[in-house]
Order: C-alpha cells, then structure tokens, then sequence
C-alpha cells in the first residue's frame, strides 16, 4: 500500500472542511457563484440562522470565505479569487448596514 504525501492529506482535509462543515449550512456551489454580492448574501444568511457557530455571525462568515480562499481555493482563477475578494467587502458592508 502507497504512503499518501503530506500534500494529499492537506487537500483532503480542506476540501473535507468546506465540504462537511457543521457551523455553517452553505448553499451549494457559494464558492463557484460570479456575483460577490450574492455570494455574500448567502454566507449572511447561512451565518445570521445557524446555531452551531461559535463566533458571531459576521466572523463566522468571513471565516468560512478566507478559508476558502486560503485553503481550499488554491487552484481557482484570478477572476474567481477577485470576487471572492469583493464578496469579503460585501460582507462587511451587509453587517455595517444592519
């Protein structure tokens, strides 16, 4: 049986993560969307009604987006990392205006 690298078991895990995450019920695909404000929209909404985080909602939120980013979404398109970048500042102004 083949040892797994290091590398294997770290994309295994953050991919398990994103996918399997238990504070956050994300919608499917939130990561994929072109739309930052959507995208945003979504993680407010999955943050503001979930009873398992243990932060507030806001860090919660951002949390689960730079982790994606950071992680998870280390072979996505500079297009993609730009919205997820928008949708950041989305956030926040969706939680300054509250």
């Amino acid at each position: 049986m083949a040892k797994k690298s290091p590398k294997t078991l770290t994309e295994k895990w953050s991919a398990r993560v994103t996918r399997e995450n238990h504070a956050l019920d994300l919608e499917e695909g939130v990561f994929t969307w072109k739309d930052p404000k959507r995208i945003a929209r979504s993680l407010k909404m999955s943050a503001d009604v979930s009873e398992n985080r243990k932060a507030p909602p806001l860090r919660s939120a951002m949390s689960m987006l730079v982790f994606y980013i950071n992680r998870a979404g280390k072979n996505l398109s500079e297009d993609q990392i730009r919205v997820l970048e928008q949708a950041k500042e989305e956030l926040r102004k969706l939680y300054c205006n509250v």
